[in-house]
């Protein structure tokens, strides 16, 4: 009888630290729609809070067990207090100026911005639940949308592969500039996570250096 050894993965593995449970819960639904290169294997990282991600940022990277450490998390409303004070952190621990622009995966106002993409080009003037509630309701159908882990679950449940590729269209149209309501640099990772040239992790870690 043949002993069969397991299958070594030979790719990148990339760890992805996650605000909170909407931007954990997105992203292990992109994961489950194998939307993705199959040379990445993605492992994400709840922080419970974007004033747990610098220390659980830190942690992952000293630890070596990945090729790149990324964040994901949304910038809030102005003057993005919390959200500088992330970058501030995660350069300093490098002694890079810009480190953080290399590594952190964002969505201004909120992560929401990215997510409603699926459905409809449109730009979220706030990260207020409240207020982005009619707008849930009108391209999902769920009411007083709250984040709360039922809605997150049937939110999440109406991301297809299809839809993915909607929201890859409208996302590139979004800015680039983190200071900009409206914006997100979501696309670019879309674009490094569905590509099975890794070169751009070199890229980033040649530039935390």
């Amino acid at each position: 009888m043949t002993n069969k050894l397991p299958k070594i993965f030979s790719g990148s593995k990339i760890c992805i630290i996650c605000e909170g449970d909407e931007e954990y819960e997105y992203l292990d639904k992109l994961i489950s729609l194998d939307v993705w290169s199959n040379k990445y294997q993605f492992t994400l990282e709840n922080a419970n809070g974007n004033g747990n991600i610098p220390a659980r940022y830190q942690d992952k990277y000293q630890n070596g067990s990945y090729d790149v450490v990324l964040v994901f998390c949304d910038t809030d409303k102005k003057p993005y207090e919390q959200y500088v004070d992330i970058k501030q952190k995660i350069n300093e621990f490098h002694g890079v100026k810009n480190a953080a622009d290399r590594v952190i995966i964002f969505g201004n106002p909120c992560t929401m911005q990215i997510i409603i993409e699926h459905w409809e080009e449109i730009v979220l003037d706030t990260n207020a639940k409240k207020r982005n509630a009619p707008i849930i309701l009108k391209f999902t159908g769920i009411e007083k949308y709250k984040g709360r882990a039922d809605q997150r679950q049937e939110l999440f449940s109406k991301i297809t592969r299809e839809n993915y590729r909607d929201m890859l269209e409208r996302i590139k149209k979004l800015p680039n500039d983190d200071t900009l309501v409206g914006s997100s640099n979501f696309g670019r990772f879309m674009q490094y996570f569905s590509s099975d040239n890794e070169d751009w992790i070199q890229g980033i870690n040649d530039a935390l250096d």
